[in-house]
């Protein structure tokens, strides 16, 4: 059984996929507690994996993204049990995660790393995205983690006026590095 915060058919509003449909899972619970953290992933039920794949199904008929994300995704014992569920049935999975809880992942499986006070460096290093969140400043302090990793996503806490303002400066200053990654699905009003 997963801990289910809540199941919705939408539009990924974030990072090199934005604009793409997709079914997002997320997942209660998280092993974090960022003050500026704008998601309610409270568990609002208790499901089984093949509910959840059905459920997939229902919110977004054939639509192949179904992105898992939380609180933190991982941090749940059965998350791997999950995405093999979705795979077999022909979903393409991503995680949205903040990089701390180290886990074995498909090659297919697509890996947003989002980090906040720590990263293990295997997580760091099987990323496929990195995404800084920008409040007041760029965090400096992970890039040394992402070496690898040419392009480095920078989005503005809660698209707020003057934290799209650092990232825009700070992305003009490094354009061979990173790109200033807006919340869109927020601008546009959908979840």
């Amino acid at each position: 059984m997963l801990a289910l915060a809540e199941l919705f058919y939408s539009i990924q509003g974030e990072g090199t996929w934005s604009g793409t449909p997709a079914v997002f899972v997320r997942l209660a619970g998280c092993n974090l507690a960022c003050a500026f953290c704008d998601t309610d992933y409270a568990m609002k039920s208790l499901v089984g994996i093949d509910d959840i794949v059905r459920m997939v199904g229902e919110s977004g008929g054939a639509c192949p993204m179904v992105i898992l994300t939380g609180g933190e995704p991982l941090a749940q014992a059965e998350t791997p049990a999950l995405i093999e569920a979705l795979r077999r049935d022909g979903r393409r999975v991503h995680i949205e995660s903040n990089g701390t809880i180290f886990t074995e992942l498909p090659e297919d499986v697509w890996l947003c790393v989002s980090p906040k006070e720590r990263v293990d460096p295997r997580m760091a290093a099987r990323a496929n995205e990195v995404k800084l969140i920008v409040d007041g400043r760029v965090p400096e302090e992970h890039l040394a983690l992402f070496t690898e990793h040419p392009t480095i996503l920078l989005q503005p806490e809660g698209n707020r006026r003057e934290n799209i303002e650092i990232a825009f400066a700070y992305a003009q200053s490094h354009p061979q590095r990173f790109r200033l990654s807006l919340q869109t699905h927020k601008m546009i009003g959908v979840r």
